[in-house]
């Protein structure tokens, strides 16, 4: 219709425009494609744009917090077809308001869109919870190919203010744009804390427009993030933010939210204050009776403990508000299972029936999670929540998730990290100690002798703190072959033709002593002869020689735990040899590793004794040298030989 008022060189003008538009679209799209396989040429696809937009407002005399996802990405080639689908995450407490989702081809010079047709809902799946409410939409993308598009928004409802998300930077796949923007009323006042960016890489700028403040972080180029083993958690090495409303104000009345400790435990206490109101006859004359021939409190706390430890089941099953308050102790005694925060108030009550004093719950984060309190008051801090007991100053944390810990000692994931805690109606931080090296011994007795040219041994391996407690979890309730597989693995020498011939355990039910596994073995093909002359290496167990870090690492190195090895060989000498050559003994002692090889000839025999003890639970990018360093030393020392010379 339009055309129909053009003169001819208007129409010819036309024509020339549109064809020059569609020609110039179809060759920007593929330049735009050639430049990022350019720019990229490892990687077979490429996130464009990833961007959150929150709007933060005052309706109905109550904070509203709506936000808003934005993501974008391109194939880049045939590899990247097989990526075709992508998701994103909700809950009761974070709504789904609405989301949509379409590829974009380049159809001769034009983008077509293709909404997504194929979109499924689905529990999330953590390994380390049994049910949650968080639900997953699951999108798949169908007939990409190179060039082509995915694109997805949606927009969710945050119900609680207290429970703001982080932003990451960062993804498996590089990032040309990444953004965070945060519009709020000039009544209300956010914070924010930035994380993993020492360079100050991030573009912050905050502007006014309409009446509101405008927030806004941009980081652009972002490479891949690189998944190595035994890094502490993506959270230590991501540039991320972490954001929270600090106040806003409703007729001229402020309303504090988050900034600082009082108020996160503020938040906090009003999800304990109305726990065990009524009492529970059956849990209490049950309490009463596990204690009644306890003499101290100390002894008291720590039947409670393992009571709970043997008897209620950890299932983590979080639902809305679940996720935060721990249940009723009476109802997880009456349903035998519950997750962190139900054993917590499940000791804690059961501490108030023996009129145990010094005992409370606390919340407290995993190692996972690089934030302490003062670096950030909000409920990002925490992922998790046990029971405390005050003896005397000191305070014994009692996590109950962890069935075989004993008593003393705290679970490993949480070594170091700070725990919150009320105490004399007051919040309280308390640093958890990081369990030294002597107290997660690794001992083992070894008596050898040689016969036809093979190594005969008895053994006695003790394993005591985590280690004790971490094998007996791996080995759990298995029995007959499996349960001999799986001691042979631990009690495992020299090489592959190691015979494990019969075995006796010890203390497998008795937290407080030493699992102790005695064991008696063959090893054939171990010892060289050359001549007259036997070859006997006696390091049969070879720790960390494989242990080297890479030169181009990342993160720093995260132990589970510290370790301290403690082995002794005593070899006896046949009788018709002679000792030719005793390797020389080592020492070293640095701020990574203390080791002490010392050979000795005594009575006959000669006896290896081994010490090494791990001195950090984490590595730090400064230690990587000296670590690896050590590691060269003790392997030259593992190979070392004792030669034994035929009498003539």
């Amino acid at each position: 219709m339009i055309l129909m008022n053009y003169t001819k060189f208007q129409y010819k003008l036309f024509n020339f425009l549109f064809l020059s538009c569609f020609f110039s679209l179809s060759t920007l799209a593929q330049n735009t494609l050639t430049e990022y396989k350019k720019t990229y040429p490892d990687y077979n696809e490429l996130i464009i744009n990833n961007q959150q937009s929150y709007n933060i407002s005052i309706e109905n005399k109550k904070l509203k917090i709506i936000q808003d996802n934005h993501f974008e990405s391109m194939i880049l080639s045939e590899n990247g077809i097989q990526n075709n689908k992508e998701s994103f995450s909700y809950s009761n407490l974070v709504k789904l308001n609405n989301y949509d989702a379409y590829a974009l081809f380049n159809d001769n010079g034009k983008e077509k869109k293709i909404k997504v047709s194929q979109s499924n809902e689905k529990p999330s799946k953590n390994g380390s919870v049994f049910f949650d409410d968080v639900m997953v939409r699951e999108l798949t993308f169908n007939n990409l190919e190179t060039g082509s598009k995915k694109v997805y928004n949606y927009q969710t409802e945050f119900i609680d203010p207290y429970l703001l998300h982080k932003f990451i930077f960062g993804d498996e796949l590089p990032i040309q744009n990444s953004t965070l923007e945060i519009t709020t009323e000039k009544d209300i006042e956010i914070g924010y804390k930035i994380f993993n960016d020492p360079n100050n890489s991030i573009v912050f700028s905050k502007s006014e427009k309409k009446g509101k403040w405008i927030y806004k972080w941009t980081l652009k180029d972002i490479k891949p993030l690189k998944y190595e083993n035994n890094a502490p958690g993506y959270l230590y090495i991501v540039p991320h933010i972490n954001f929270y409303i600090k106040n806003y104000v409703i007729d001229n009345q402020t309303n504090n939210v988050l900034g600082n400790i009082d108020n996160l435990y503020s938040y906090y206490k009003g999800f304990i204050k109305d726990l065990n109101k009524e009492e529970d006859t059956l849990l209490k004359n049950l309490t009463l009776e596990i204690t009644q021939n306890k003499k101290t409190d100390e002894e008291k706390i720590k039947a409670i403990f393992y009571w709970v430890k043997e008897n209620i089941k950890y299932i983590a099953f979080e639902n809305g508000y679940e996720g935060f308050i721990p249940r009723e102790a009476s109802l997880v005694f009456q349903r035998k299972f519950g997750d962190c925060k139900d054993m917590g108030n499940m000791i804690n009550c059961m501490a108030k029936y023996a009129e145990i004093k010094d005992v409370t719950i606390a919340w407290i984060g995993t190692r996972s999670l690089p934030y302490t309190y003062n670096d950030l008051p909000t409920p990002a801090v925490d992922n998790h929540m046990i029971a405390v007991f005050k003896k005397n100053d000191n305070y014994i944390f009692l996590d109950a998730t962890d069935n075989e810990t004993n008593y003393g000692i705290p679970t490993a994931f949480i070594q170091g990290k700070e725990a919150l805690l009320y105490e004399n109606e007051k919040y309280k931080i308390v640093k958890v100690p990081i369990v030294p090296a002597e107290n997660n011994t690794i001992s083992d007795d070894v008596s050898l002798s040689i016969k036809n040219n093979k190594l005969i041994g008895t053994g006695k391996l003790k394993l005591e703190g985590y280690n004790r407690s971490h094998t007996l979890m791996k080995i759990g309730d298995t029995y007959n072959k499996t349960r001999f597989e799986s001691i042979k693995n631990l009690v495992l020498k020299g090489s592959n033709k190691f015979n494990l011939t019969e075995y006796n355990e010890e203390n497998k039910n008795d937290k407080d002593k030493p699992y102790i596994i005695n064991y008696n073995f063959d090893l054939d093909n171990y010892i060289i002869q050359l001549d007259s002359d036997l070859y006997i290496n006696l390091f049969l167990d070879k720790f960390f020689d494989d242990l080297l870090i890479e030169k181009n690492r990342i993160s720093d190195f995260d132990f589970e735990y510290l370790t301290q090895f403690s082995k002794n060989y005593n070899l006896e000498i046949p009788k018709k040899y002679n000792i030719k050559q005793i390797p020389k003994n080592f020492s070293i002692n640095n701020d990574c590793i203390k080791a002490d090889f010392i050979y000795e000839l005594k009575d006959g025999n000669i006896n290896l004794n081994i010490t090494l003890i791990q001195k950090k639970l984490t590595l730090n990018k400064s230690d990587f040298e000296l670590w690896n360093s050590s590691i060269k030393a003790l392997k030259t020392n593992y190979n070392q030989v004792l030669i034994l010379s035929k009498k003539i």
